[in-house]
């Protein structure tokens, strides 16, 4: 059986839900920013009541797209504060996303269940120490740090093959791996180092990539993350990330239909409501 945090996952599991708090004043959606205690307490016990089923937390943001990177000690400070006001406030198993060891092994002694790195272990060597010492659960990002070119259908499957392949050395279980197909994250050119360049249409690869998620999964539960994302304000002609909701909710459901195991997503009320209804019509 496949777990995630200790709750079961992808098969015959329920579609499951991810909720997004941000303790990173720079991430590109403001409305999932939250940096008090008492405003992540609120939020984690509201997205609890809404159906989630985890909580990801984030201390830095990764758009490639903007100038965001802070120090180690910035980011696992924030999230470090933020794993004990989600873990004070809910029973739900937490997750961290950050391409960083020392965030990582910092959140793990938190009480936090799963990393979410978006590099697929690709980013910083030492992660893969922590997930020998830790063992969490993982999700592992299709991630490149050279161009991609050709199908990239295939492409990112492979560089998912690479990711699951360094967790296992690593010594996770694969009934503890759950896979990303990078929603967002290829692109064109970018500011930062957390994102795949490719030398085609991004926002047609993201398209393809959503309609071909068993392709990509390879067997392994697949999360996707799609909520507010810059292909929806590509095709919607929205710039602003809030005024992506409507798009965001129907993106979703179509990643059930298409596959989805996990959903990773800012308003989890809604992300529930559209995977019910995907989940029935499927």
């Amino acid at each position: 059986m496949q777990r995630l945090g200790g709750v079961a996952v992808g098969g015959s599991s329920p579609i499951r839900i991810m909720g997004v708090i941000n303790a990173s004043p720079e991430s590109f959606h403001k409305g999932s920013v939250h940096t008090t205690k008492k405003a992540i307490r609120d939020m984690a016990r509201a997205m609890e009541a809404d159906g989630a089923d985890y909580i990801d937390i984030g201390g830095m943001s990764t758009a490639p797209y903007l100038s965001t990177m802070v120090s180690t000690k910035t980011e696992s400070r924030r999230v470090t504060a933020a794993v004990r006001a989600v873990l004070d406030s809910t029973n739900l198993p937490v997750s961290v996303d950050t391409c960083r060891a020392t965030v990582a092994r910092d959140a793990l002694a938190e009480g936090a269940a799963i990393i979410n790195d978006i590099s697929g272990l690709k980013y910083d060597p030492e992660m893969r120490m922590v997930l020998e010492e830790h063992r969490p659960s993982v999700i592992l990002c299709a991630h490149s740090s050279g161009i991609v070119r050709g199908d990239l259908v295939v492409r990112t499957k492979e560089l998912i093959t690479q990711s699951v392949q360094l967790a296992v050395a690593a010594g996770v279980s694969r009934r503890d791996i759950a896979v990303d197909p990078a929603i967002g994250f290829f692109r064109r050119d970018g500011r930062g180092p957390f994102y795949t360049r490719v030398s085609r249409d991004w926002v047609g690869r993201d398209v393809d990539a959503i309609k071909n998620l068993r392709r990509i999964k390879g067997g392994l539960p697949i999360m996707v993350s799609v909520s507010n994302k810059s292909f929806l304000g590509m095709i919607l002609g929205r710039e602003r990330p809030a005024d992506r909701a409507y798009g965001t909710a129907a993106a979703e459901a179509l990643c059930v239909i298409h596959g989805a195991d996990i959903i990773r997503t800012h308003d989890v009320g809604a992300a529930r409501d559209a995977v019910m209804v995907a989940g029935r019509l499927t």
